[in-house]
């Protein structure tokens, strides 16, 4: 009897995989998400690495890829005058530089007092966004193929200023060339200063990886 007994008990039923187990084999919509974050590249990196950087190695006749120069960051800043008499002045630009560069911007401070201009050490004066990686290279694509084509009458941007290390500083006269800027819910028309810290050895080299990218140079 006692065999018959072992005999007739149902055969156990196969132990199914938790749920948790389930959801882990799944994949995550938020690292699908990374994934393509990562894969991008903006069309500027992708044209240094494709054409720029092989023009610049024949041009200069580098003996290592590693001497090619490239930029490494780009800083936006602007100088506030009026914030001494109202501090609004100040917020309106760091709103504005954060809307332009789509970092945010930080204030600078005066180095020091300046009895003429009514200018303490320490006191806010101005604001700047220093950009490098990918959101450096979409700012310049911005710069160079939508805002500086919205100035009225341009022919160029000064090939002369360099500052004999390789770097450019670029002088803007009003942010509402940038459409990221409504030229109603300003405070005031100003202008902004965009300098261009590249790895060039001489001012030839930075040039030469500028107008690679673009860079509408005038005449000298």
């Amino acid at each position: 009897m006692a065999n018959k007994t072992a005999a007739a008990k149902p055969a156990p039923e196969p132990v199914k995989a938790s749920s948790s187990r389930a959801k882990s084999k799944r994949k995550s919509p938020i690292k699908a998400k990374e994934t393509v974050k990562e894969r991008y590249v903006p069309r500027l990196k992708q044209r240094f690495t494709d054409k720029i950087s092989g023009e610049l190695l024949e041009e200069f006749s580098f003996k290592s890829p590693m001497q090619i120069p490239r930029i490494e960051k780009i800083v936006v800043s602007a100088g506030v005058g009026d914030a001494i008499v109202n501090k609004k002045f100040l917020n309106s630009v760091v709103a504005e530089l954060g809307q332009i560069t789509g970092q945010r911007a930080l204030r600078t401070k005066a180095r020091k007092s300046i009895a003429n201009f009514k200018i303490r050490s320490g006191q806010e004066i101005g604001a700047k966004v220093t950009l490098r990686g990918n959101r450096m290279y979409e700012f310049l694509d911005r710069l160079l193929n939508v805002a500086l084509p919205r100035v009225k009458d341009f022919r160029g941007i000064s090939p002369r200023a360099f500052d004999g290390r390789g770097n450019y500083s670029l002088g803007i006269d009003e942010q509402i060339i940038f459409p990221e800027i409504d030229y109603d819910k300003i405070e005031k028309v100003r202008g902004l200063n965009v300098a261009i810290v590249t790895t060039a050895e001489s001012d030839r080299q930075a040039r030469s990886l500028l107008a690679g990218f673009g860079m509408p140079f005038g005449k000298e």
